[in-house]
C-alpha cells in the first residue's frame, strides 16, 4: 500500500496514472514511457487483454516497477469497468488524485505535468482535456462528438463542460468514490460522459484543459460504431431525465455561480 508520507501539503495531493488497457500492445509502451517521464507512478489495468498484450504488460511491469503496477481483470469489462476497478485500487492505496489518460497513444504524455499542476492547485476539482485535433481524426467520429456535446449541454443546463468524451482528465478521489459507490455509471464507451455528467450533478467543479489528441498511433480502436453509439444514446436518455428532477438546482447554481 502506498504510504504518503511528507509534508501535510504533499499528502494532501498524491496521484495516480491509472491506464485502461485492451489489446493495445503496440502503443502501451510508448505511453508508460511519456508517464515514467513524468514523474508519476502508474497503474495499468489489464481489461481482460488477450496473451499478447498480456506479455507485453508483464514486460513493462518487470523493467519498470515499483513505478509501474499491474491490477489484471479477469474478462473484460470495458473502459468504464476498467477505471472503476482502477479508481477502488487507488483509494485502497492511499492515492487521492487519478488521472485517466488512454492506452492506444492518443494523448500527449507532454501534458501530464500541465495536468497534475493544475490539479494541485483545484485539488476538488476535475480537471478535463479539451481536444486539439490534427488531421488523423475520422471526421465522422469528430462530428459523432458534436451530438454528444449537445446533449451533455442540455443535461446539465450548462456550456460548461466543453469535451466530455476525452478520457485524459484528473479526478479527485472521494467524490468520485461516493459516487461510484452510490450509483450506477456505464462500463463502457458511455463511462467518460456519463461520470462527468453525474459529477457536475454533484457540484464537482470542472476545469477545461486544452490539450493535443492525435487519432490512435496504434491503428486500434475499440469503439463500435454500433453498439457503443446506441449505448450512448441510451445513458443520454437517462441522464436527461435525470436532468429533469434536478432542473431546479441545476438552473440555481446557474443563475448564482460563475462557471456555467
Amino acid at each position: 500500500m502506498h504510504d504518503p508520507a511528507g509534508s501535510t501539503a504533499a499528502a494532501a495531493f498524491v496521484p495516480l496514472v491509472v491506464i485502461p488497457v485492451y489489446d493495445h500492445a503496440g502503443a502501451i509502451g510508448a505511453v508508460v514511457q511519456g508517464v515514467l517521464a513524468s514523474g508519476a507512478p502508474c497503474l495499468l489495468v489489464d481489461d481482460g487483454s488477450h496473451a499478447p498484450c498480456a506479455q507485453v504488460l508483464d514486460a513493462l511491469v518487470q523493467a519498470h516497477a515499483p513505478a509501474v503496477t499491474l491490477l489484471r481483470l479477469a474478462e473484460n469489462q470495458g473502459k468504464g469497468g476498467a477505471m472503476l476497478a482502477g479508481f477502488a485500487e487507488a483509494a485502497r492505496q492511499g492515492y487521492t488524485h487519478v488521472l485517466q489518460i488512454d492506452a492506444d497513444g492518443q494523448h500527449d504524455t507532454v501534458d501530464i505535468p500541465r495536468f497534475l499542476a493544475l490539479s494541485q492547485q483545484h485539488p476538488q476539482t476535475v480537471i478535463c482535456g479539451t481536444p486539439a485535433y490534427d488531421a488523423s481524426v475520422p471526421k465522422a467520429r469528430l462530428y459523432g462528438r458534436y451530438a454528444t456535446h449537445i446533449w451533455v449541454w442540455i443535461n446539465t443546463l450548462s456550456l460548461h463542460l466543453r469535451d466530455s468524451m476525452c478520457g485524459f482528465r484528473v479526478y479527485p478521489l472521494p467524490p468520485v468514490t461516493r459516487l461510484a459507490a452510490e450509483e450506477t455509471i456505464g462500463r463502457r464507451m458511455d463511462f467518460d460522459s456519463e461520470i462527468l455528467v453525474r459529477l457536475f450533478w454533484r457540484g464537482v467543479a470542472v476545469i477545461n484543459l486544452p490539450t493535443r489528441v492525435t487519432y490512435p498511433s496504434d491503428g486500434v480502436s475499440h469503439f463500435d460504431v454500433w453498439r457503443d453509439n446506441v449505448r450512448i444514446s441510451c445513458m443520454h436518455t437517462r441522464l436527461f431525465f435525470g436532468m429533469l428532477r434536478r432542473a431546479p438546482r441545476l438552473l440555481w447554481r446557474r443563475a448564482s455561480g460563475p462557471r456555467a
